[in-house]
């Protein structure tokens, strides 16, 4: 029988709901969900030891890490030629001295280091750099790791596997053993964009391949993806790709992706990963971080999503132009999935304005951020920036919809952070949503 006060709640839907939060109560359950939520960081460079010397770790590679790199050559009077000359730990200690000494780390690039120095409780303006040095060296990789995760609150993260990338290939090849965090991507970039590169390769491997791309190597390149998602497990495909990229296409790198890619992803029910607007060395004496941007034609995403619409599409873009764009063929293409502020993106003032403007226009039904890390120890700067970025704007949000008259209860809060750090990756690539359970 239902009581009185049942009865009033149905008679009146202006009566608050169970757990219903007062606006001042808003700011602090956002934080906690982004605190207690284990984000998926689905697109990264990051590799577990079994990979040997790819996985990157430690001060050195923090340092020389090519943001950092192109930042160093507008302050200093050393030339690439010479910077390139000399070793790794050299090449750290000038960025160090340059960047940190010399000039205060207000970029995003050097702020990232200042937080994983403070996140260790190391110093962040020593002269030198052997306090930190002898901190990381003195690290196991393994348990490293787990702390790692544990800072950057990461359940798991997706690497990027190149099959014709030799330096990586002998693992595959020998059986390498995965820590189960470390989710494997099939990258295809010098599959579709360097054909007359990487088939002398595929033939060494047993393919029946040649550079004219006929119907039978076609049908070879197509056993090759077979042979290594059966291989490799990938959670998705992903191709990174020029701000020209053009659909259709009726090149070989063309015919590639329209008759191999494509049905393959049917057929193994994998999404695509698009990552678009990349121009390769711009300025190819600084070498990776000579790389720049460009904004592109997103009618080929119009295409791709409407005339292929059992595949689904992962979808991220770098130049500021072709944001909001990418908003509205998501609301027309249920198939589309906008992701993450990609590189030069993944700036906290565009970071903000790309999200607010996804917010608006999607709900939650994207996914807000991804790392790019390609040095371990970046997971913990990377989302404790994303969690302190997102941390006004979902406020404002939930405070927007209740000054128009619409109560919020912690557990929807709850809900939306994990749907968008975790659910919406794992209902793409066929993991299915998680539960969610009310938490009180």
């Amino acid at each position: 029988m239902e009581t009185a006060s049942v009865k009033s709640a149905a008679r009146n839907p202006r009566l608050p709901r169970q757990g219903t939060l007062a606006a001042q109560e808003i700011e602090s359950t956002v934080q906690k969900a982004l605190a207690a939520t284990r984000f998926i960081d689905m697109h990264t460079h990051l590799y577990p030891p079994a990979f040997g010397q790819l996985g990157l770790w430690g001060i050195d590679e923090l340092l020389t890490y090519h943001y950092l790199e192109a930042e160093f050559f507008r302050f200093s009077k050393m030339t690439p030629e010479h910077y390139w000359s000399i070793s790794k730990r050299e090449q750290a200690d000038a960025i160090w001295r340059t960047l940190f000494l010399e000039n205060a780390p207000i970029s995003e690039a050097t702020r990232g280091i200042i937080a994983v120095l403070q996140a260790f409780d190391l110093p962040t303006s020593a002269t030198d750099l052997s306090e930190a040095r002898a901190f990381f060296e003195g690290q196991k990789l393994d348990t490293h790791i787990d702390k790692v995760f544990e800072l950057s609150g990461v359940s798991t993260l997706v690497m990027t596997n190149d099959p014709l990338d030799p330096n990586e290939l002998s693992f595959w090849i020998d059986g390498v053993e995965l820590d189960s965090r470390f989710q494997a991507v099939l990258r295809l970039d010098r599959l579709v964009r360097e054909w007359s590169d990487p088939w002398p390769e595929m033939k060494r491997q047993g393919y029946e391949v040649d550079h004219l791309v006929s119907s039978r190597c076609l049908k070879e390149i197509r056993r090759f993806l077979a042979d290594w998602c059966e291989r490799m497990r990938p959670v998705y495909m992903a191709i990174s790709l020029p701000d020209s990229f053009q659909f259709p296409d009726d090149s070989p790198k063309g015919r590639i992706f329209t008759q191999v890619v494509l049905p393959a992803c049917q057929e193994f029910d994998l999404p695509l990963s698009l990552m678009i607007g990349v121009r390769r060395q711009v300025n190819p004496r600084i070498r990776l971080a000579g790389d720049g941007a460009g904004k592109a034609d997103l009618r080929t995403i119009e295409t791709l999503c409407r005339d292929f619409p059992e595949n689904r599409f992962f979808v991220s873009v770098l130049s500021r132009e072709n944001q909001h764009e990418l908003c509205v063929y998501a609301r027309k293409f249920s198939n589309l999935m906008p992701f993450g502020c990609w590189w030069f993106m993944n700036n906290p003032s565009i970071v903000e304005e790309i999200t607010r403007q996804r917010i608006e226009m999607l709900g939650t039904s994207f996914i807000p951020q991804h790392s790019d890390a390609r040095v371990l120890e970046q997971l913990v700067y990377k989302w404790k920036n994303t969690r302190r970025t997102l941390l006004p704007i979902l406020t404002q949000s939930y405070r927007t919809v209740m000054e128009d008259g619409r109560e919020m209860t912690r557990h929807e809060i709850e809900h939306d952070v994990e749907r968008m750090f975790c659910c919406n990756f794992n209902a793409w690539t066929g993991k299915g949503e998680v539960e969610m359970v009310a938490k009180s």
